[in-house]
């Protein structure tokens, strides 16, 4: 580990991919330690257009008794190289090397017994698929997703059919950039010299975002359609997002309450459908990330963590209070149930897979 660009105590270590395509590839796994010696440990996996620099996200932990560690995904933040496309991706499995060794040098080299794994946005749907596909092997005891990537928020002909149809005419050329609306509203409500509060490197993190390349947008679209097909994460899940999705096309004060970015009622659609032990938490003006939202919204949001994590990853050792039922076995899961069994024309068609 050496001194990472925050300075200490945050350090960091780069773990080598081999090369790809565009050449050599890495990713960036950042540390700070807990004052005592901590066997629980968090990881945290950003978004797209992003990359860690959360730190008040790390001092929730750090003060609780965790050791945080967070992930600049290859061609992400710290581990963009310049030869790179940024972001680029050509399918959510990509990133399953760097979180195993990541998570390897968490629990086999730094000693940790317990983890907790979080995700915002696009981190949120693949550290899902990962979680989903490393069932049953005890690495994840739980996991946090902030307001996580199910679905394109766009209008169901547009992020169907027609992209179905886009991305099977130019599907052989990925690098190709693909014009669409950039994230600048989102952006400009964030970082300190427009209208935010955040400071922030706007090289790894630009206003208006990196463009969107096909082969992104494939790999995003497989990885949405095995997520709304069903997976069955073996961990306790908590999902969180904003009650309200931002819509305007132009600028407005209400973009700083809401989420400017992802249709909440996507997320809150797909996530029972990610395990058996899923708790959805909403947040009224909740921005995109949670944790950015204004000050009093996001001490609910980790208020609301705290709690979350208390219940069902306790520290080991602490003694059971009780057994709670099945969850099959609620009246509660069995309402929802059926429920899902009476979703609209438009789910079903999701979920059939009829335009993968």
């Amino acid at each position: 580990m050496e001194t990472d660009v925050l300075g200490l105590p945050y350090e960091r270590h780069t773990i080598d991919l081999g090369s790809d395509d565009e050449g050599p590839v890495v990713a960036t796994l950042v540390r700070r330690r807990a004052e005592t010696p901590s066997r629980r440990a968090v990881l945290h996996v950003h978004g797209f257009v992003d990359y860690f620099f959360q730190t008040h996200m790390a001092d929730f932990f750090v003060e609780r008794g965790w050791d945080f560690y967070a992930l600049d995904l290859r061609k992400y933040g710290r581990s963009l190289l310049p030869h790179q496309t940024p972001n680029f991706a050509r399918s959510m499995t990509d990133y399953f090397p760097e979180l195993d060794e990541a998570v390897r040098i968490i629990r086999e080299q730094d000693g940790h017994d317990q983890l907790l794994v979080t995700g915002h946005s696009t981190g949120g749907l693949i550290t899902s698929l990962w979680a989903h596909s490393r069932r049953e092997r005890g690495l994840v005891d739980g996991l946090f997703l902030n307001s996580p990537f199910f679905d394109f928020n766009l209008p169901w002909v547009v992020r169907r059919p027609l992209m179905s149809a886009v991305l099977a005419v130019t599907g052989r050329h990925p690098y190709r950039k693909m014009p669409v609306a950039n994230l600048g509203f989102y952006g400009r409500s964030l970082h300190s010299e427009h209208d935010g509060e955040w400071n922030y490197d706007l090289t790894w993190k630009p206003i208006t975002g990196f463009p969107v390349t096909m082969g992104w947008l494939e790999a995003i679209r497989r990885g949405q359609h095995q997520l709304r097909s069903g997976l069955s994460i073996d961990a306790p899940v908590l999902v969180a997002c904003s009650t309200r999705t931002y819509r305007r096309r132009e600028w407005h004060d209400d973009i700083r309450v809401t989420d400017s970015v992802l249709d909440v009622d996507h997320i809150t659609r797909w996530a029972p459908g990610l395990g058996r032990r899923v708790t959805i938490a909403q947040f009224d003006g909740g921005m995109h990330d949670l944790t950015l939202s204004g000050k009093e919204v996001r001490a609910e949001v980790f208020r609301e963590l705290g709690r979350w994590v208390d219940a069902f990853l306790p520290a080991p050792g602490t003694p059971e209070v009780g057994i709670p039922p099945a969850p099959e076995d609620t009246p509660a899961v069995a309402d929802a149930l059926e429920a899902a069994e009476n979703r609209t024309t438009d789910e079903a068609d999701d979920k059939s897979g009829a335009t993968a």
